[in-house]
C-alpha cells in the first residue's frame, strides 16, 4: 500500500516504523490502519481509538507524497493575491499592508487545526501563467484569492481550470466562485454620518481604485449619506498614493474640514502630510479611515475608523473552500460582514 514508511534494507528494528507493525499493536489488519489513516468514515470508533494509540506509541507517520496519490489530496491551500499591472513590488505589499497580514492569520486559524498548509503566492499579470502552472499541477487542493482589479483574469481562469476557489470580495465580473465581504457602501454611511455629526460640512474623499467593486461602493456610500457630488482623489490602498491624494485634494479645496479616506494605509499617510501642511487633525481636518488596521493605531493621532472583521471574515473564506472541497457540488455562496465605527482620535 502507498502508506508504507518504507525501511531500507538491512535496518531491522532501526528503520523508521511500518504500516505492518501499526496493525500488530492495534491487532487489526494492514488495510484498517489504512483506511484510518485516509480518515474514512466507517471505521468503528473503537478500532479507530486503537489504532491512533498504536501510532502514537510506535511513532508511525505516514508518507504523506504516497498517500496523496490515493488521496488526490496535497494538504495545502493557496492565498494568491493577484496584482493589477504596474502596481510594483509584491513583496512591499506583502510586508506592509496589514490587510494581507490579518487575511493570513484568519485563515490559518480554520486551517491550521485541519492540518491544512497555506501557500501564499504573488501573481503580477506578466507571472500568471506561472501561477496557473503551478495550480494546474495540482500542488494545492484550492485557492483563497485576493484580487485588486476588475479585469483580474484569474477568478475566470480559476473556474476554468476546475480549481475550487473563494474570493476575498464580490467579483467585478459574474463568476461562479463563492466569495466573503463586507458591506462596503454601510461602512462609508457610517463615516459620513459621524462626520456630519461632528458639523464637518466640506467634505472630501480619497476613494479606493474604482476598477473593483470595494473602490467603488465605497465611493457611492459616502456621497449616497452625504447628498452631493463630493470631491474625491481615488488611490490604489498604498500609504504612498494616500499621500498623494490628500495634497491634490488640499490644493484645489482648501476649506476642507472632513476626510473619508478607504482605507487605514492610506488614511495614515494623509494624516502625516496633513501635518506638513499646517493643518491639524482632527481641529482643522477630521478624518476617518477604513479597515480598523494596525495602521489605525500607528497613525498620531490614531484613526478614527470603520471596522471590517478581516480575520473572521479570512476564516469563512477558509471555511468556504473546506466544504467545497468536501463537496465539488456544492452551490457557490455570498457571505456579507456587517461593518462598525470606531471612534478614536483623528474624528
Amino acid at each position: 500500500m502507498t502508506d508504507e514508511q518504507s525501511r531500507r534494507p538491512g535496518n531491522g528494528s532501526a528503520g523508521r516504523p511500518t504500516l505492518e507493525e501499526v496493525a500488530v499493536a492495534a491487532g487489526v489488519s494492514r488495510a484498517t490502519v489504512s483506511r484510518v489513516i485516509n480518515a474514512v468514515p466507517t471505521v468503528d470508533p473503537r478500532i479507530r481509538a486503537a489504532v491512533e494509540r498504536a501510532i502514537a506509541e510506535i511513532g508511525y507517520v505516514p508518507n504523506l507524497a504516497a498517500r496523496s496519490l490515493v488521496t488526490r489530496r496535497t494538504d495545502s491551500v493557496a492565498l494568491v493575491i493577484s496584482e493589477p499591472p504596474g502596481h510594483g513590488a509584491f513583496l512591499n505589499r506583502l510586508f506592509t499592508d496589514p490587510y494581507i497580514g490579518r487575511v493570513t492569520a484568519g485563515a490559518q486559524e480554520v486551517l491550521r487545526p485541519e492540518g491544512i498548509h497555506l501557500v501564499i503566492i504573488p501573481a503580477d499579470p506578466p507571472g500568471h501563467h506561472l501561477v496557473l502552472r503551478y495550480l494546474r499541477q495540482g500542488h494545492v487542493d484550492g485557492v483563497l484569492l485576493i484580487s485588486n482589479h476588475s479585469a483580474d483574469p484569474l477568478p475566470r481562469q480559476l473556474y476554468d481550470l476546475r480549481v475550487p476557489a473563494v474570493l476575498s470580495a464580490r467579483p467585478a465580473r459574474p463568476v461562479p466562485h463563492s466569495y466573503v465581504d463586507v458591506d462596503q457602501q454601510a461602512g462609508a454611511r457610517l463615516a459620513a454620518e459621524h462626520l456630519l455629526a461632528l458639523g464637518r460640512r466640506h467634505l472630501v474623499t480619497i476613494c479606493g481604485p474604482q476598477d473593483i467593486p470595494p473602490g467603488q461602493e465605497r465611493l457611492v456610500g459616502f456621497r449616497a449619506a452625504v447628498g452631493g457630488n463630493v470631491p474625491y482623489v481615488a488611490g490604489d490602498f498604498t500609504r504612498a498614493s494616500g499621500e498623494a491624494a490628500v495634497r491634490r485634494l488640499i490644493e484645489r479645496h482648501p476649506e476642507t474640514d472632513g476626510i473619508f479616506v478607504a482605507n487605514d494605509l492610506m488614511a495614515e499617510g494623509a494624516v502625516r502630510v496633513l501635518g506638513e501642511l499646517g493643518r491639524r487633525v482632527p481641529q482643522d481636518v477630521a478624518v476617518v479611515g477604513f479597515d480598523d488596521s494596525s495602521a489605525a493605531l500607528d497613525a498620531r493621532p490614531p484613526l478614527t475608523t470603520i471596522h471590517q472583521p478581516v480575520e473572521e471574515m479570512a476564516g469563512e473564506m477558509a471555511q468556504l473552500l473546506l466544504a467545497r472541497l468536501r463537496d465539488p457540488r456544492r452551490t457557490p455562496r455570498s457571505v456579507i460582514f456587517s461593518p462598525s465605527l470606531v471612534v478614536r482620535q483623528s474624528a
